[in-house]
């Protein structure tokens, strides 16, 4: 199901910038009981991302609607959000008056089985390296090809994640997830402000530990660093929390502080639904 600037259809002008340049930000987000889960987070980093790239944001009421529209009666779903500086002639320069498409689509909920969750995942490391662009790090912007180019290097089904560096060996993600790791009760994940994707889940995962008093602390590390680490997880808007139980030969325990932010996480989407009724 799919809506396109609020219309029911399936394609968008093969003149707009989304298609010919990436021209455009995206969200996903993951919906339960006929409700987005943590839509006015998610709303909110498009507006931010909009706003960094110069791109009209629609609106928070008609997204809003929309997207509630488009997710009645879901009991589970994903849905994915997309923005675009809408359409303009070829070339890179932008047009005078930007008409902004707001593409809303739903899609099935991805099958991961339950032990990704409760004993956690195998990653890798990856050959493919994120480059360095302070001006567009952080935001969920439509250019992926590093990921692609990443997710590409394995077809193992026994590796669910790939962890992605930058170009001066600093561990920044996973190929779709944010990245972080546990050394004597203190939580760290990377500094992305020259790349990577801020994404929601990492924000809150930061807010949650706050609130129970585990120091947080964004740095930048090698992979020597990573694999020290007492706990290692991964997470993202439709996963939630996987612990990470090895990393190419390096073995972890799926600590006592990764279980606590998993069931905090839960708590916090429960109280989201119930709001939501």
């Amino acid at each position: 199901m799919i809506l396109v600037n609020g219309a029911r259809k399936s394609h968008i002008d093969i003149t707009d910038r989304g298609f010919q340049y990436g021209d455009g930000l995206f969200e996903t987000l993951e919906v339960k009981a006929g409700h987005p889960v943590f839509l006015k987070r998610h709303l909110e980093r498009l507006n931010s991302g909009c706003q960094r790239l110069s791109i009209p944001f629609p609106g928070f009421e008609i997204l809003s609607v929309e997207t509630i529209q488009l997710c009645a009666n879901q009991s589970l779903a994903v849905l994915k959000i997309i923005i675009t500086r809408g359409s303009g002639g070829r070339g890179y320069r932008q047009p005078d008056d930007i008409q902004a498409t707001r593409v809303l689509s739903l899609h099935p909920y991805p099958d991961y089985p339950e032990s990704f969750r409760e004993q956690g995942i195998v990653s890798r490391f990856c050959t493919s390296r994120l480059g360095l662009n302070p001006g567009l790090a952080g935001i969920k912007h439509l250019n992926r090809l590093e990921q692609i180019m990443a997710r590409a290097e394995w077809n193992d089904p026994d590796i669910q994640e790939g962890l992605m560096l930058d170009v001066n060996g600093h561990v920044i993600e996973g190929t779709m997830t944010n990245l972080f790791y546990i050394k004597d009760n203190c939580l760290y994940t990377s500094i992305l402000s020259h790349s990577g994707v801020s994404g929601i889940l990492r924000s809150l995962v930061m807010k949650i530990a706050e609130d129970c008093a585990i120091p947080v602390i964004e740095h930048l590390f090698d992979k020597y660093e990573l694999l020290t680490a007492n706990e290692v997880f991964v997470c993202n808007s439709i996963i939630g929390i996987w612990p990470v139980r090895q990393i190419e030969n390096t073995r972890f325990c799926v600590g006592q502080i990764t279980r606590n932010l998993q069931l905090q996480l839960r708590g916090l989407i429960k109280t989201e639904l119930n709001n939501e009724h």
